[in-house]
């Protein structure tokens, strides 16, 4: 049984009420303070009087369930699987995803190299990434202006048609499912191969190779998310998601994100594959759109707010190039922490609901309602766990998952926004113009996903803090943040106490200090098997 709060300032309520009386901790925000309270309500027209809009109680739990609003956070997450990518391995601030090119011939040689050849390259090439919570998007290539060409050893340099390089071609895909689909180190996979830096163009694939590539592809991930470029008319029939090379250029807008955006609408890829690429500072009008620098395109408004609405336009996941601003431009990092913001999910926690108090029967009950607010959905399904925390030292006691809980399905809403386009002149294409503010616009907006949960803890008597977190599952390690300022080290989110034996939960007190989500620099997942090389089968 709940001991009853003194009343608040203002407050009449008591516990000498004759009434059944219900709890609930109620999370508010009021300039920038925390104000969360127990309120007892003697009777359900005052209950319905003070917290109007709160969840009912369910009949079975009475006044043994709390609810809480988590405090909000507003700044930029650096989570996993989104966001400003680092170029060739990099690391950035903001950089949970580094971009790596790998020419073909780095990682086979002949035809009879093994996996063991790509899993060693790998492991040397991305060593430390897992400690700095980092993950690869890698795409192979043949051609890379500036580099020596990439061909392996019995394919002639641009043959991209014969019999023997769709065989080639198919085993060494094979090779590079089995080194890279089930490494935690790979986030997403780029489909390269064809053309300069592996762009599909200079020279395009056929439709016949296309086909070729797309069926060793698919069948090589099938857990990876893989991208192409201009996947509204290229590799048809596969499901694969789109990088931009030249990510809000001035001089594509129409003939490609116009192009992506359409196949938006018509086919809602971005709800299955990932949309992202990089921002192009080398050819056309880029000085006009995006600017002429990273760093102007990130401190200049006209430029920022053209990137971001593009990004929202689009319902883009993350890019790269743009990540090399000048960290000692005050506005153009400034501008990096809204890019950030804007890229990818963000998952709001609208609500908690909880068992106070856990009885003989020994049951927590846990609602976790859930908003993606953000630009793009999550990708992969990683584990919503929910743990008890020592109070004073925030050691896990215990943890578990929510068995039904898939963070795929918490999508965020669908853009609303497009630019306006100006009239095509000389044989130039249209242009596009977005207004020097950032918009977010929903047609639909971001649906709340409730996820609920029954647990039996086996714990000491005592209290707890309740604690959220999403696990990478290379490891089953914290590594998704939400939008909450109630963050501690580590990873977790402390939301509220629950008592066993007898205890009383309720409320975080309001002295409990949380952590930054930014400088917390112990994030990390484990590396995985692919460590160790193992040699794989081979076409006879």
């Amino acid at each position: 049984m709940f001991s009853v709060c003194p009343p608040c300032p203002g407050c009449s309520l008591s516990a000498s009420s004759g009434k059944s009386a219900r709890f609930v901790a109620v999370g508010l925000v009021m300039g920038g303070r925390r104000l969360t309270h127990v309120l007892a309500a003697v009777s359900c027209f005052a209950l319905s009087g003070l917290l109007r809009g709160a969840d009912s109680l369910p009949s079975d739990e009475g006044e043994n369930r709390i609810r809480v609003v988590p405090q909000p956070f507003d700044g930029a997450l650096r989570n996993p699987l989104m966001g400003i990518t680092a170029r060739e391995l990099g690391v950035h601030e903001w950089g949970t995803l580094t971009h790596h090119y790998i020419g073909w011939r780095e990682i086979e040689t002949s035809p009879d190299d093994g996996v063991d050849k790509i899993i060693d390259y790998c492991n040397a090439a991305w060593r430390g990434l897992p400690e700095k919570n980092i993950k690869v998007i890698p795409r192979v290539y043949l051609e890379y202006p500036g580099r020596p060409d990439a061909w392996p050893d019995g394919l002639a340099a641009g043959d991209y048609a014969s019999p023997e390089f769709a065989r080639r071609l198919r085993l060494f895909v094979e090779k590079l499912g089995q080194a890279w689909d089930s490494d935690p180190r790979v986030a997403f996979v780029e489909l390269g191969i064809f053309g300069q830096w592996g762009e599909h163009h200079s020279p395009p694939p056929s439709e016949a190779m296309q086909q070729i590539a797309g069926a060793a592809i698919a069948r090589a991930f099938p857990h990876k998310r893989v991208s192409v470029r201009r996947a509204w008319e290229t590799f048809a029939g596969f499901d694969f998601g789109e990088y931009w090379d030249s990510f809000a250029h001035w001089d594509e807008m129409f003939t490609n994100g116009r192009q992506i955006a359409d196949f938006n609408r018509r086919t809602g890829l971005y709800r299955r594959n990932y949309i992202g690429g990089e921002v192009a500072y080398d050819w056309g009008n880029w000085r006009i759109q995006p600017g002429e620098t990273p760093s102007a395109s990130l401190a200049d408004p006209t430029h920022l707010a053209y990137v971001l609405n593009t990004v929202r336009w689009l319902q883009c996941t993350q890019l790269r190039w743009i990540g090399d601003y000048d960290r000692a431009d005050a506005r153009a990092v400034e501008g990096a922490a809204r890019l950030q913001k804007a890229l990818g999910y963000r998952f709001v926690l609208d609500s908690v609901s909880y068992t106070g108090s856990v009885g003989n029967e020994g049951r927590l009950r846990v609602e976790v309602v859930v908003r993606n607010v953000g630009s793009a959905p999550f990708y992969y399904r990683w584990p919503l766990e929910v743990s008890l925390l020592d109070e004073h030292d925030h050691r896990v006691v215990w943890r578990d998952t929510f068995k039904t809980a898939d963070p795929r399905e918490w999508l965020p809403g669908r853009s609303a926004i497009s630019p306006t386009w100006t009239a095509p002149a000389g044989g130039e294409p249209a242009r596009a113009i977005w207004p020097d503010r950032e918009l977010a616009e929903w047609s639909e907006p971001p649906a709340a996903h409730r996820i609920r949960g029954v647990f039996s803890p086996v714990v000491p008597a005592g209290r707890y803090v309740l604690a959220l977190a999403i696990l990478d599952p290379a490891g089953m390690r914290p590594a998704v943040c939400f939008a909450t300022t109630q963050y501690w080290r580590g990873g977790r989110h402390p939301i509220g106490r629950v008592g066993f034996g007898g205890e009383a939960g309720g409320e975080l007190p309001d002295a409990t200090n949380f952590d930054d989500q930014f400088s917390d620099q112990t994030l990390r997942y484990e590396p995985g098997p692919n460590t160790v090389s193992r040699s794989p089968s081979r076409e006879k």
